[in-house]
């Protein structure tokens, strides 16, 4: 008996679900493993042998966390049938378990910069022509009706010649929110493009790894922290706010989570921080060690730590419109410098705890759609509707009215981890949930996850090479 075999004997098994093999991309089966404290992805390809992986290290936020899962809700229209099953049917096809809450499109696979984590591998690449974008958002609007979220992304966004005419293709088709996702270069170098963009009042999703050059040299190739400061800047001064969305890898700067958050805090043009642990794809696949690597309780620990309780891990909530697991939120009142986490002032769980409490007493009925609209992917800081969301929420909170009387879209704050998968630690279960579609030219959406891991992405750039 090998000290392996052992070991995973002592396990607590939890389960079973499906899995790839991260060597070759097989559909196999797994087992979900209850291992000091930790939850273990254990899987088996005939081909290439047992796999394990880090699924979250608090076991405790893991089992806790999946009582917040609403029920899903049904497209419209399906581009594909159920025939390989999943994952090899994704279009979305009729087995899949969520409708979109934030479609993502690359508009262009080109970016000026090489960054060693790109999921994406982006770099020289094409433009998506502006009469194919209009039908994929033509399609979208079969599939959802009136859209939720369009992400606009890439490789680099703000490198496409057509990007104005992108953005208005959206706003005449009345989505209700546009994101952009931009690494900031463009933004900091002109100010004559921020303006014109500010017309289009987009939601800026902007890279932002930390205050220390190092992790910029890691993650990025180079030191960015100007450009950052730049890019908010000139935000700021048009008019426009920003999301940080942070790349969180073990070793680099898992150190720097607090700051991060102080950073934003102190700037007038940010409304939250995204973190979002490393998914090995792309660029970034190989030379890791699976059973070692940032999981979302880990974000969650260290912001309690780094930051001296200004947010406590148990401010957090799970999002349920994807699978539970995926992400957590937190929201805060910010007024006269003063932060305040609302799960410290109102119980949201009488709200979001679809498995245990739908039917708990005298809730306010006009706090549950508040609650439910807050805690979603579709949930986009700076936008009328989150703010008209937190400014409800704000009046039955334990507030003074005059506090209440003085809020606006500066006094709130968001603070959210998403952990997308890789194959390493791929689970259908919560690919079947999954509401960030990445929306392809011949009008499929496929899974954010799914597209990264399944080859997806790179049958798409082969074709985009061969019309090229």
């Amino acid at each position: 008996m090998t000290s392996d075999y052992q070991s995973v004997h002592e396990d607590i098994f939890h389960g079973v679900t499906r899995s790839v093999c991260p060597v070759c991309r097989r559909v196999v089966d797994a087992q979900v493993l209850l291992r000091d404290g930790t939850v273990i992805l254990r899987k088996r390809c005939p081909e290439h042998g047992w796999h394990e992986a880090l699924v979250s290290s608090d076991a405790g936020w893991h089992l806790n966390s999946q009582v917040y899962n609403e029920p899903g809700a049904i497209p419209y229209d399906f581009a594909t049938s159920v025939e390989e099953g999943c994952p090899h049917d994704c279009g979305l096809c009729p087995e899949h378990k969520q409708h979109t809450c934030v479609a993502v499109i690359e508009v262009t696979s080109r970016c000026n910069l090489r960054c060693p984590t790109c999921f994406a591998d982006s770099g020289e690449g094409v433009d998506l022509p502006v009469s194919q974008v209009e039908f994929m958002l033509d399609r979208l609007l079969e599939t959802e009706g009136r859209p939720e979220v369009i992400q606009i992304s890439g490789g680099e966004p703000t490198l496409h010649p057509d990007l104005f005419s992108i953005l208005g293709a959206a706003r005449d088709r009345d989505i209700r929110y546009v994101m952009l996702n931009t690494n900031g270069i463009e933004l900091a170098r002109d100010q004559s493009f921020v303006r014109p963009l500010a017309e289009f009042n987009p939601a800026i999703y902007l890279q932002f790894d930390g205050v220390d050059p190092e992790s910029h040299r890691t993650l990025r190739g180079r030191d960015l922290r100007a450009v950052k400061e730049q890019a908010l800047d000139n935000l700021a001064e048009a008019g426009l706010y920003a999301v940080l969305v942070t790349t969180i890898t073990e070793g680099v700067n898992e150190g720097e989570i607090g700051d991060i958050l102080r950073y934003g805090l102190e700037h007038p043009a940010v409304l939250g921080v995204s973190y979002q642990p490393v998914a090995f794809a792309g660029r970034c696949r190989d030379g890791h060690d699976p059973l070692h690597a940032v999981t979302l309780p880990d974000v969650l620990q260290a912001l309690e730590t780094q930051t001296d309780g200004l947010f406590w891990m148990n401010d957090f909530r799970p999002v349920p419109c994807p699978h539970p697991t995926c992400s957590a939120s937190s929201y805060a009142v910010v007024h006269e410098g003063e932060v305040t986490p609302i799960t410290r002032l109102l119980d949201v769980d009488d709200y979001l705890d679809f498995v245990v409490n739908r039917t708990v007493p005298d809730l306010s009925d006009d706090l549950q759609p508040v609650m439910e609209a807050l805690w979603s992917m579709a949930a986009v800081m700076g936008s009328d509707g989150t703010t008209d969301s937190l400014t409800c929420a704000a009046c039955d909170l334990a507030l003074p009215l005059e506090t209440v009387n003085q809020l606006g879209r500066e006094s709130f704050f968001l603070v959210h981890v998403h952990s997308f998968m890789d194959s390493h630690n791929f689970d259908l279960k919560r690919l079947m949930k999954c509401c960030i579609h990445e929306l392809l030219p011949d009008g499929r959406a496929v899974p954010f996850c799914a597209y990264n891991v399944l080859g997806y992405r790179k049958e798409i750039r082969e074709e985009s090479e061969v019309r090229r």
